[in-house]
């Protein structure tokens, strides 16, 4: 926040020595406007900032105001920002008919001062419409979250909601996530997209909160009609949420048989989904990951298949492990000591060689393993993989276990 408000009190002093208004802020970043409204008050003395009499035009009792500067978009931005309210009120009285300082209108609607407050929510209630919106949006939902910016964001929401979804479409692919959330919670409200759309939208958009709310709203809207336009993109979604509302979506679409093949994805959500589909319909995975975990070397083994067997599995699975604790594969290794973790099975000397695995991955769950029996492991042994000539992930994992047995 600190480092918000020095970028603000610098775009502020910019506009003071006359700057343009483009020039001294990032009119396209949301935060660059409420840091410049902080910024403007804590920077710049009173005497950089306008004053009521330039705001109104208007002579002072004692003499005219000596060289009187035009009343440009970067001081009414200054104005509008000032700590007195009647300086903010005047500078709004300015503002119409300048769309460059619509998101500071936009921050003075969440004003403490009532009459601003007033004055501002009256300018953008006539000003906002579906461009405007468009073009706002960030701003608003930025200053939603402060105490009184409940009126901006319900109004942008009004807006857009008369609109059609060609208005939305900009604001789906918003670089802002506040903004990316709002819109797709609004267009699922209104159910302007399809469930393909939907379905689509969760496996592509990186932020987890609009992955959750496009997958479960298509999630809904899957039936045993529903084609490949809407399971395909989530079952094949990089993002584990997607692909799990897909492979649970198999059991309304009354395909379970192609969740066998999600039983062992690398994501323990995705495979307790499938584990989930499988059993609805009378299938014990179980056994399924026992016959893929039987060959020790078997060089098409999935790492998702090792863990999955201790997810859902008894300890006397713990046989079909340790084996895999040799596989050529660190992914299977890896997956192999966490899973014999999972199933509580303890081992300290058949898994200390694994310290001095060349794969990181490996070292790091040998070491998770290794800490509750740490104090039996000799401490010799450990300080000597503290030395130069060892890899950086031997040195960490044995400084680990070393501070966990008190040394």
């Amino acid at each position: 926040m600190d480092g918000e408000n020095a970028r603000g009190g610098e775009a502020a002093a910019r506009l003071s020595r006359g700057v343009a208004l483009r020039d001294a802020v990032d009119v396209a970043d949301p935060g660059a406007w409420l840091a410049l409204d902080v910024g403007a008050r804590r920077r710049l003395d009173v005497g950089e900032l306008p004053t009521l009499e330039e705001i109104e035009g208007r002579r002072t009792l004692l003499a005219v105001i000596p060289r009187r500067r035009e009343l440009t978009d970067a001081r009414l931005a200054l104005a509008l920002c000032h700590h007195d309210g009647r300086v903010r009120e005047a500078a709004l009285h300015r503002a119409p008919g300048r769309p460059a300082l619509l998101p500071l209108v936009v921050v003075r609607a969440a004003d403490w001062a009532g009459q601003v407050c007033d004055r501002a929510r009256e300018l953008l209630r006539e000003a906002l419409d579906g461009e405007t919106a468009v073009a706002l949006a960030p701003v608003i939902l930025a200053v939603g979250r402060r105490e009184r910016g409940a009126f901006a964001a319900g109004l942008l929401g009004e807006v857009l909601r008369r609109g059609p979804l060609e208005r939305l479409a900009p604001l789906l692919g918003s670089p802002d996530r506040a903004t990316r959330r709002f819109v797709y919670r609004l267009a699922i409200e209104e159910r302007l997209l399809s469930p393909a759309g939907l379905a689509r939208a969760a496996a592509v958009d990186v932020d987890t909160v609009v992955q959750t709310l496009c997958a479960d709203a298509a999630l809904a809207a899957v039936s045993a009609e529903s084609g490949e336009d809407v399971l395909e993109p989530l079952l094949t979604a990089r993002n584990p949420r997607a692909r799990s509302a897909g492979v649970t979506a198999l059991r309304r679409a009354g395909r379970p048989e192609l969740a066998v093949g999600f039983l062992a994805d690398r994501s323990a959500l995705v495979r307790a989904c499938a584990r989930y589909v499988v059993r609805r319909y009378g299938t014990d995975p179980r056994p399924w990951y026992r016959e893929r975990c039987a060959v020790a070397d078997d060089p098409a083994l999935r790492p998702g298949a090792v863990v999955g067997l201790a997810e859902c599995g008894e300890r006397a699975d713990a046989e079909l492990l340790w084996p895999l604790l040799a596989h050529p594969a660190p992914g299977v290794r890896a997956r192999a000591v966490a899973g014999l973790r999972l199933l509580d099975v303890s081992g300290e000397e058949r898994l200390r060689p694994l310290l001095d695995d060349p794969a990181p991955g490996v070292v790091r769950e040998t070491t998770l393993s290794l800490l509750p029996s740490a104090g039996r492991l000799p401490a010799d042994w450990l300080r000597e993989r503290l030395g130069d000539g060892w890899p950086r992930h031997t040195r960490v994992a044995a400084l680990r276990l070393l501070g966990a047995r008190g040394g």
